[in-house]
């Protein structure tokens, strides 16, 4: 009788871990649709960044220019930021570098700034003013931007001669009023 009893126990136990397994099975399949949506709505907003985006019209703008290093940034008298200008749907920023170390930027890997026919940045001569009154030439560059708020590769090579990767952003343009 006790085995009986035993053998019931067992069987209503694993009956029970049965059922459990499918309850959680049915929780995973919630899960994965609630993930789903939550990815929906990730595009959606993605989309909705691309069309603000496509709206931003043809004119001047000041931005944030973001990098991965701090050996490679905007000079600090410019906060960061550049002048970022729209034609015809095309965005460019322009951005003035602390020195004249950084000789030319390549919009891509540095890997790929090596390859014949690539198209590297040419600097242009910046003055900059400080705000204890002093000024200095560095180089600036004109760097193509293919989206606003999203990270893309841009090479460098400095007086030494080597190329480095780096990834950049450009964020928050701000029209320039005229």
């Amino acid at each position: 009788m006790k085995k009986k009893l035993l053998m019931v126990l067992i069987s209503v136990s694993m009956i029970a871990s049965v059922f459990t397994g499918c309850g959680n099975s049915t929780e995973a399949k919630d899960s994965g649709k609630a993930q789903t949506e939550q990815a929906d709505t990730k595009e959606d907003s993605a989309d909705k960044a691309d069309e603000e985006q496509a709206a931003l019209e043809d004119g001047t703008y000041t931005a944030e220019f973001k990098t991965d290093s701090s050996m490679f940034h905007v000079n600090e008298a410019m906060d960061g930021k550049g002048t970022l200008k729209v034609e015809d749907g095309k965005m460019t920023i322009h951005v003035s570098l602390v020195s004249k170390n950084i000789v030319n930027l390549f919009e891509g890997t540095a890997e790929d700034a090596q390859k014949d026919g690539a198209e590297l940045l040419q600097p242009t001569t910046d003055t900059i003013n400080y705000s204890d009154g002093t000024s200095d030439e560095v180089y600036g560059f004109d760097v193509p931007v293919p989206a606003l708020d999203k990270e893309f590769d841009l090479a460098l090579i400095g007086k030494k001669g080597t190329w480095y990767d780096h990834k950049v952003s450009v964020t928050n343009p701000v029209e320039v009023e005229e």
